[in-house]
């Protein structure tokens, strides 16, 4: 199987969460689910645009490429590459969601800030890590380019939705 669907899923659950990350804290309201929603649904969309950069930029890898067969392969292998290091960093965030939703309240406050707060300062480490990935496991320089673009185009979901719906909300 292709590392790239549980890739491309992985980046639209990010950019989801990167949608209320950009929402997060600008609203006094005790009861906004509707807009928390909102704000996920608009990472989401924005992460599924940019998500198009990496995957034209291996579709323009494959078609100009003198043998499709072996780019296809350096692409799979530096996928998985790449998929390793953020299956643990996705698995560190799921643990952290799940002692937020499931342990007592002060519990689960302390995983938001010992785990949450720091994850999401390491992301951009988590998608350095997985570019490495992707080169040690063999992708050689495609597998490079299309991970370096996907993982800036995931890093600038967040950026982009505060840019167009909350920069002037406070």
């Amino acid at each position: 199987m292709t590392p790239a669907v549980p890739l491309v899923l992985l980046g639209l659950l990010d950019a989801g969460f990167s949608g209320f990350r950009a929402y997060a804290g600008r609203d006094a309201r005790i009861r906004k689910h509707r807009a928390t929603a909102r704000a996920a649904l608009r990472g989401l969309a924005v992460g599924a645009v940019l998500m198009l950069v990496p995957v034209l930029a291996a579709v323009l890898l494959l078609v100009t490429a003198t043998d499709p067969g072996r780019t296809y392969g350096l692409l799979t292998v530096g996928g998985t590459g790449y998929l390793v290091p953020l299956t643990g960093y996705a698995a560190a965030v799921l643990l952290s969601l799940v002692a937020y939703f499931f342990l007592p309240f002060r519990a689960g406050t302390l995983a938001v800030v010992v785990g949450l707060g720091p994850l999401t300062l390491l992301r951009p480490l988590a998608v350095l890590a997985a570019c490495c990935g992707a080169l040690v496991n063999g992708g050689g320089w495609p597998a490079l380019l299309v991970g370096a673009t996907a993982g800036a185009a995931v890093l600038c979901v967040e950026p982009a939705v505060h840019r167009r719906w909350y920069r002037n909300v406070l």
